[in-house]
């Protein structure tokens, strides 16, 4: 089990990647990853390692609202599981308009020596159906 202490920094390191995406500080959200880590966005290839992180971030879509909660929180020693779920909303740049997104992650992170959570591995997908093609 983890301490109490350790799901608070899990949990405060979730809302500063909440903070540091609407501000669109992509070098503060990818600082939350190890250097190796691997994403795994929802319809894109796994992306590997902290810089790439970064530049993927860099083309996501601009947002107007974000939020993200952790549902489960646990582990042991020096390694952690997060469950959770977000909800957004993006512009992506041609859209008719503002698109809500809601849906679900999973991330493992690894204890640093200074007691910091750093992200190693991230998925994350959309709960919504993807649209239909234009006729």
């Amino acid at each position: 089990m983890l301490s109490q202490g350790d799901i608070g920094k899990i949990n405060e390191g979730t809302q500063t990647f909440v903070r540091g995406a609407l501000g669109k500080n992509w070098g503060a959200v990818a600082a939350l990853y190890t250097d190796d880590a691997v994403l795994n966005p929802p319809h894109a290839p796994r992306v590997n390692g902290r810089s790439a992180i970064k530049a993927w971030f860099e083309q996501f879509p601009p947002m107007t609202a974000f939020k993200a909660s952790n549902g489960m929180v646990d582990g042991l020693d020096d390694l952690a599981y997060v469950v959770g779920e977000y909800t957004m909303t993006i512009v992506p740049p041609g859209a008719p308009g503002p698109i809500n997104d809601s849906g679900k992650y999973v991330e493992i992170r690894r204890k640093q020596p200074d007691g910091s959570w750093l992200i190693t591995v991230d998925i994350f997908n959309s709960d919504l159906p993807i649209p239909e093609p234009a006729k």
